[in-house]
């Protein structure tokens, strides 16, 4: 029970998996993230918590850019939590105007690597369902340390599933214990 932990939450990807099972029944503010961590590790020595997501576009839509706002204000208030901000891109698909988050993904795996290189933790978690973290998560076992995934019942990744050291799936039984 040693074991030194960091978790990796790929922000939007969660958030997006919350949405989908929950719908507007649950609104993300009201999600305890420091409660949510600490079940992830078990009892385990937590160091820090790592979370990835982009601003919205404040001209877009100024009420839902405050709301995101507020909810970052909270995320910074949890102590050994880290909000890491990325970009926002705005593209037109389809003749659509759609935002992406873009650079998240690669802050992760550089951050994943980068702390496993420095000694940093023993165990990470990482709560997403994309599988391409595998090359990082590949990276991170190579210098011996352990990896575990987080995954849905609603959603997962086969490849993270197979690559990494432990794979837990979360149901919305259990999520509904952080709202």
């Amino acid at each position: 029970m040693n074991d030194r932990i960091v978790i990796f939450i790929d922000g939007s990807n969660f958030y997006h998996i919350l949405k989908e099972m929950y719908g507007s029944s649950k609104t993300f503010m009201k999600f305890n993230f420091d409660r949510f961590s600490e079940y992830l590790v078990s009892g385990r020595k937590k160091i820090k918590v790592y979370y990835y997501t982009a601003p919205l576009d404040r001209k877009k839509d100024e009420v839902t850019y405050r709301k995101q706002q507020k909810f970052f204000e909270k995320l910074k208030k949890i102590p050994n939590f880290k909000l890491v901000l990325c970009r926002m891109q705005k593209e037109k698909i389809d003749g659509k105007i759609k935002y992406l988050v873009k650079e998240d993904d690669i802050h992760l795996a550089v951050d994943m690597v980068k702390l496993a290189y420095n000694n940093a933790y023993d165990t990470v978690i990482l709560v997403s369902t994309d599988g391409d973290f595998v090359p990082a998560i590949k990276a991170v076992q190579e210098i011996g340390k352990n990896v575990e995934n987080i995954g849905f019942r609603i959603k997962f990744s086969y490849h993270l599933k197979q690559e990494c050291d432990a794979f837990k799936q979360v149901s919305k039984s259990v999520l509904d214990r952080f709202f």
